[in-house]
């Protein structure tokens, strides 16, 4: 059992974002595991709900794209909220970078809100994409051009961990540990 175990946000929403394959599935389970009464939003079963006519997201995508987005954010955040005012901490994992964080923190009404950016360096990213069992890359996207859009075009909102030497419970321990420096108070840092 591990030390920080008994940090507990309470009912709460703790969005956990980064790049594709920087570990965000993997560490928002655990997370949820860890707290005693939560659940974990995966944001991506937003988007696989659409059957027919999804809009990829790719570099310069076209607006149907981004609004189909932007609906799975909503979904998400909707849902993270229901069930943080049932008493729950929604542990929320999905790719949320660039201008769509601000967006995205705006979205969630819940309060306490807590941001947490997985920032592992594009070489770790490489690793862990080639021992999952789905490619989350090509379709104009690769490892460094999303890890450009992660450093120098998403705002410096919440708790931002670089995971590159870090197991998932070492990421775990740094998520609870720095909950006081992931709080998001209104729609800025708090």
């Amino acid at each position: 059992m591990s030390v920080l175990r008994a940090a507990d946000p309470g009912p709460a929403v703790v969005l956990i974002t980064g790049v594709m394959a920087s570990g965000k599935s993997t560490v928002a389970q655990a997370l949820a595991e860890r707290l005693p009464r939560a659940v974990h939003v995966r944001g991506d079963v937003f988007r696989r709900m659409v059957v027919s006519g999804r809009a990829e997201m790719v570099p310069g995508a076209y607006e149907e794209a981004v609004a189909q987005l932007r609906l799975r954010y909503r979904l998400s955040a909707m849902t993270a909220d229901a069930y943080a005012g049932e008493g729950w901490s929604a542990v929320v994992q999905d790719v949320v970078l660039g201008e769509e964080l601000s967006a995205y923190v705006a979205l969630v009404r819940t309060r306490p809100l807590y941001v947490v950016v997985l920032a592992p360096e594009p070489r770790a990213v490489v690793e862990r994409e080639a021992g999952r069992g789905k490619s989350g890359y090509g379709a104009g996207w690769t490892v460094e051009s999303l890890d450009r859009v992660l450093r120098e075009e998403t705002p410096r909102i919440g708790l931002w961990l670089d995971t590159t030497g870090q197991t998932v419970e070492q990421t775990v321990d740094a998520v609870l540990a720095g909950l006081e420096r992931a709080r998001v108070v209104g729609g800025v840092e708090g």
